[in-house]
């Protein structure tokens, strides 16, 4: 994955590039070893789960940074408020959306939600453009706001790190092939977005359906801030698994097919999910949780399609 996003950039900064065509080919080409990289390399890195070795997880965790986006503000977004708070409304970070997207059926209703089912494929697709110019920053300083980063200067660090290694991707991926390639800057920078526009498509679908499906709870806490189950039980009743057999997918999106295995052991390897699915589909029968698949992953996006427009309806969504 590494080599699928720097080999076709390297090709490009060569300045050997003379048509539109191997132009966006090598980019989008860069674009699916970008998603490979955030979903088969730092996801597991950041997770603490790629190696045994500390060190080789906070090096390929650096990955991240090296594709726009930032590895800090992913570990709170992901790890913590995600993980430990999955489709609780407010708290966990994968729900905040702009007011023109409604993840959850506790989310404040706009009339404009019935559309989402539509239009939320463009801004899935745009999603890592985002990441890298204004959402990284905006969500650190809102996690600093809620108390994270309090160490001593431990936010000014981050800003600082944050910038340098966002000048340093900008400078690869777009300045220099602007600055070697013969064309215009204008035809390079388009390149430049239908190569995030693949990884955008790419990651935020796989995310999505995992949790935005029809079957998955979304439950909130007691008036106490308290949550009826316990955790293992909230991970089974949010998440959802799709194409389990394939191994092609299980492979291009680094395990993340077998969400349920990840979110209730995501201190585990990927490559171990496929054996791990079947002891823990007996143990959620054992105690009666649900244990969300779909066959495919087509299928999966169908049912994800339905529960956005069954959202964006204004009156509540019933949920199964």
């Amino acid at each position: 994955m590494l080599s699928l996003f720097f080999l076709p950039l390297i090709l490009l900064s060569s300045g050997i590039v003379n048509n539109v065509w191997g132009l966006f080919s090598l980019y989008i080409l860069s674009g699916l070893g970008m998603a490979g990289i955030g979903m088969g390399v730092m996801h597991d890195a950041i997770h603490g789960s790629y190696s045994k070795n500390k060190t080789i997880n906070t090096i390929l965790g650096y990955s991240f940074n090296m594709i726009g986006a930032n590895a800090t503000v992913w570990k709170i977004q992901h790890n913590i408020l995600h993980h430990t708070y999955t489709n609780i409304d407010h708290a966990d970070d994968d729900l905040n959306a702009p007011f023109f997207l409604r993840f959850s059926p506790h989310a404040k209703h706009y009339w404009v939600h019935q559309f989402q089912h539509i239009y939320i494929w463009f801004f899935y697709s745009i999603s890592t453009i985002s990441w890298i110019t204004t959402k990284d920053f905006v969500r650190l300083k809102r996690f600093r706001d809620m108390g994270f980063l309090s160490k001593k200067n431990e936010y000014k660090k981050a800003l600082i790190s944050m910038s340098a290694w966002k000048l340093l991707y900008y400078s690869y991926a777009l300045v220099l092939p602007m600055i070697l390639l013969p064309f215009s800057w204008w035809i390079i920078l388009l390149a430049f977005i239908s190569m995030h526009m693949v990884t955008g498509i790419l990651v935020s679908v796989v995310f999505q359906i995992a949790h935005i499906m029809p079957d998955n709870e979304f439950p909130l806490p007691d008036t106490n801030g308290q949550m009826n189950n316990n955790w293992y039980a909230h991970q089974f009743e949010t998440t959802c698994n799709f194409s389990p057999n394939s191994n092609l997918l299980f492979w291009l999106l680094g395990g993340l097919n077998y969400q349920v295995e990840h979110h209730v052991l995501p201190d585990v390897c990927h490559v171990h999910y496929k054996n791990l699915t079947k002891i823990i589909s007996e143990t959620a029968q054992e105690f009666g949780m649900p244990y969300h698949v779909k066959k495919s992953m087509f299928q999966a996006i169908v049912d994800h399609t339905k529960m956005l427009k069954m959202l964006g309806k204004k009156e509540e969504v019933v949920l199964v």
